[in-house]
């Protein structure tokens, strides 16, 4: 879950695909792309590499993954855009030490900036979520262009914070599986790439197979696992479809968490759990999963107990 390399990228880039209402776009060779305006990382004009931005970020839980890159003197090359989306778009970057074999390859998912269009149903979302100065909440709740941009970030962190919860939940018993969340720096969120590491090929999204019965019932029970820890944890997905779940090596991984929603906090946070159980509970009826082990409205009420929501 931690490895891709270009020419896979290339070979990708030859099929046209769409994921939910976002169009990947896949890089071709010698296409270069630019990471975000910033004096202290800005690229080397010959070799296009930055400083690794490792030093002034917040980090993700440790203890650290053996394969990641935390060495200061690592540098972060771009090699192409992964998927791109009305709210962020997805790069992949190398980070290496120079002269050794440290390297690992991330993908780097950046929040558009304050002119663009961000989350599409941003207010419903945010209900729950709140700063503690009231000068940003009314920014935010006026859209100005502070607000936007303050908007911005709370996807970021929010993603951050609750891929970094799950991570250590799923350190432990609980089954659950995510990216784990290499750093945070403003509206950049850095993560684990999920891919086959020998192959070079990324993980597909859910909505990309054609499974059969025994694994068609395995990834639903690892489904209803999934939404049983989000839910202890307090949290509906709020976006769950077959096109923000990966499967990898036959395991689950949740993907694609701004939007995160705190089930009690927020007023809409049993709405949004019901509808991410509708949503998968569709497509797994529509690939032949037995109508007795899929009951959307009681799996709701389950998530909704083991969230201490009665």
């Amino acid at each position: 879950m931690r490895d891709y390399d270009l020419p896979a990228l290339e070979r990708r880039s030859r099929g046209k695909s769409r994921f939910d209402d976002d169009e990947s776009q896949f890089l071709k060779r010698g296409r270069p792309t630019e990471p975000p305006a910033d004096p202290d990382t800005e690229p080397d004009s010959d070799t296009g590499d930055r400083w690794s931005s490792w030093d002034d970020a917040v980090h993700g839980p440790e203890p650290h993954p053996e394969w990641l890159v935390t060495e200061l003197a690592a540098r972060d090359t771009e090699l192409g855009v992964l998927k791109t989306g009305k709210e962020a778009d997805v790069h992949l970057v190398r980070r290496a030490v120079p002269d050794t074999d440290r390297s690992c390859l991330l993908a780097v998912k950046r929040y558009r900036d304050p002119e663009h269009r961000l989350f599409h149903r941003d207010a419903g979302y945010l209900e729950g979520r709140r700063v503690r100065r009231s000068r940003e909440n009314r920014a935010m709740a006026g859209r100005t262009a502070f607000g936007r941009q303050m908007i911005a970030g709370q996807w970021a962190a929010a993603e951050f914070d609750a891929l970094a919860r799950l991570w250590e939940i799923g350190a432990g018993h609980d089954r659950i599986a995510v990216p784990y969340p290499v750093q945070l720096r403003g509206t950049e969120l850095m993560l684990e790439f999920v891919g086959d590491a020998e192959s070079g090929q990324a993980a597909p999204r859910l909505a990309q197979l054609r499974p059969g019965p025994t694994e068609l019932r395995d990834l639903w029970a690892q489904l209803v696992e999934a939404l049983r820890v989000l839910a202890r944890a307090g949290y509906a997905h709020g976006d769950l479809s077959p096109y923000n779940l990966l499967v990898h090596q036959g395991r689950l991984v949740v993907i694609d968490l701004p939007q995160v929603v705190d089930v009690v906090a927020n007023p809409q946070g049993p709405e949004f759990l019901a509808r991410d159980v509708r949503v998968v509970g569709a497509w797994f009826a529509a690939r032949g999963l037995p109508a007795e082990q899929l009951d959307p409205g009681t799996l709701t009420g389950e998530l909704l107990r083991e969230a201490g929501i009665r």
